[in-house]
């Protein structure tokens, strides 16, 4: 009995090995043993590459392996519709081709306004222009740093310029007459001193006066400076969640410098979108003067009607069904009133009827109106009608 007993526990066990082995490297109880023994052999060369090449670096799937983790199953190999949408940590806006290039325009103004301002020799560079939502940059702008918020007057918005400390503290070495030194400049925890905002803030106006000038052939703007803040809590223009544009320059004064980053939001530069989507063409700024030359002479060229009404009058439809012929219509008119001429519905001016030779003419007797429509107005009225009712 006890022979049976151990011949029992030992099928037991094998069966279990048996079911754990299948389980682990997917084979039937049932199968022939070919799959299982391929597999296992492939874990076996595996092991064994390991065990000769300790210093090899895992590979990506051998890390997901090792710590249970999938893609497919987490639904992150392949990602569109919401769950894209939703588990999206970035932002990708359109493109805007003029704003690259007014940014473009404010690097070399800034080169050489930033020369004049420190009388050193300083080089400015684009580090990149990307889309970021406004509450993930206040969480990653590295403290300390003096952060400055301004209006955009005429797009009735706000922005944000952020000097980080290393090119705060050479700002003031240089004004204050620094010596250049090759060693690294320590960053301070402490606040800012009313003398380094100052001459901080100094710079940010130049930074400001550059922008309204690569911004102006695009559209006229004023940047005005409304206060300076070292806590980004205090520097809120948008909501969080909002997006925006970030630009990176980079500050070089031969050994030191440090960072400027410009904020716009999205909201900010709404006005000017349609303008900052034309693409680009020299130096004309998506303009192209060879067109406008074209159209002004077309229209100059363009011939158009011109009527000369001596009376109007509103008469009721009933009244002009019973006229017959003979009737007489009454002008309350005086034989030396003016006559309006028009163009379509628009009345130009008023003259005097007369003849000259054998023909009947008119005689201009006050200057031409002008039209009240300003271009604002106009390109106003034109949106309306692109939208939709």
């Amino acid at each position: 009995m006890a022979g049976e007993e151990v011949k029992l526990d030992d099928d037991a066990l094998a069966a279990e090995w048996e079911a754990a082995m299948t389980e682990q490297v997917g084979a039937a109880p049932n199968d022939d043993g070919s799959g299982w023994a391929a597999k296992l052999e492939t874990q076996i060369a595996k092991a064994e590459d390991r065990r000769k090449n300790p210093d090899r670096a895992l590979n990506q799937d051998e890390v997901d392996s090792l710590v249970g983790f999938d893609a497919a199953e987490l639904g992150l190999a392949n990602q569109s519709g919401i769950r894209a949408i939703v588990n999206s940590a970035l932002v990708s806006y359109e493109r805007l081709p003029m704003l690259e290039i007014v940014f473009d325009r404010l690097v070399r103004l800034l080169t050489t306004s930033l020369r004049n301002f420190t009388s050193d020799n300083v080089e400015v560079s684009l580090d990149g222009i990307r889309s970021v939502r406004f509450g993930d940059y206040l969480n990653s702008i590295p403290l300390p740093a003096i952060l400055s918020v301004f209006k955009a007057q005429q797009w009735d918005g706000f922005g944000m310029i952020a000097v980080d400390s290393p090119l705060a503290y050479s700002i003031v070495d240089v004004l204050l007459g620094g010596r250049r030194s090759t060693a690294k400049l320590k960053v301070e925890g402490r606040p800012y001193t009313s003398i380094e905002t100052s001459l901080v803030q100094r710079m940010i106006e130049v930074v400001l006066e550059d922008a309204e000038t690569a911004f102006r052939p695009v559209s006229p703007v004023a940047f005005v400076f409304d206060r300076l803040e070292t806590n980004p809590k205090f520097a809120a223009i948008t909501r969080a969640a909002n997006a925006a544009i970030m630009v990176k320059l980079r500050v070089d004064m031969e050994e030191r410098g440090g960072t400027i980053e410009m904020l716009l939001p999205y909201a900010t530069i709404e006005p000017i979108r349609d303008v900052l989507l034309q693409g680009f063409m020299g130096e004309k700024f998506g303009r192209d003067a060879t067109w406008e030359g074209h159209l002004a002479t077309e229209i100059w060229s363009a011939q158009t009607e011109v009527k000369a009404v001596l009376y109007e009058k509103k008469l009721p439809l009933r009244r002009i069904m019973e006229l017959d012929v003979g009737d007489t219509l009454m002008l309350d008119i005086k034989p030396d009133a003016l006559v309006e001429l028009r163009c379509g519905d628009e009345t130009l001016t008023q003259g005097r009827m007369g003849r000259s030779g054998e023909h009947v003419a008119v005689q201009v007797a006050k200057p031409l109106r002008r039209s009240r429509t300003t271009l604002a107005a106009f390109e106003a009225a034109g949106q309306l009608r692109k939208e939709p009712a």
